[in-house]
């Protein structure tokens, strides 16, 4: 019986010392609101739409990976930024002076404003890329599937510099 009690208090003691932790990393916000300001498209090449996607996608991930509430203004945490690079460039050639394959490469510029921690806001760029057959158009269904990869990239090494701190 007296082992038990033992086992109990030590148990209990690891488990309430961990403090507060989750599995996204994120811990002790003081942040209850968000908001993702439009990230404008400055790029030399626009893809019509991929600046509202990207701005969904990043509000997406925030809401389903957080307990921060969504809002259009007045957010304890405020997104922006802007779209800087949407390129495509060859990545290999072949023998006959045609590309091999292609790389759809997007690179972002984020700020984050924090109300209740200013000495967290930051600005930086993230950039990721997306490599397809230099045959094949960035058209259709290789488009969406680019742009999705891309924005899963991206919107989580965001995530993870802005509120995970990884």
């Amino acid at each position: 019986m007296k082992h038990i009690k033992y086992i109990t208090l030590v148990c209990s003691l690891l488990l309430f010392s961990c403090g507060p932790y989750s599995f996204t990393g994120i811990q002790d916000l003081k942040a209850e609101t968000f908001q993702v300001n439009y990230f404008i498209n400055n790029a030399n090449q626009i893809e019509p739409g991929f600046d509202r996607d990207f701005t969904l996608a990043l509000q997406d991930l925030i809401v389903n990976q957080t307990n921060l509430n969504l809002t259009t203004t007045n957010g304890d945490l405020v997104y922006e930024g802007e779209i800087v690079e949407y390129r495509i460039s060859p990545t290999t050639a072949q023998a006959n002076s045609t590309a091999a394959q292609n790389r759809l490469t997007v690179t972002v510029n984020v700020r984050l404003f924090d109300k209740n921690e200013p000495d967290e806001e930051f600005e930086q760029r993230f950039s990721f890329f997306f490599d397809y057959d230099g045959s094949s158009l960035l058209q259709g269904t290789l488009k969406d599937t680019a742009h999705e990869e891309i924005f899963e990239r991206l919107t989580q090494d965001i995530f993870n510099a802005t509120l995970a701190k990884w």
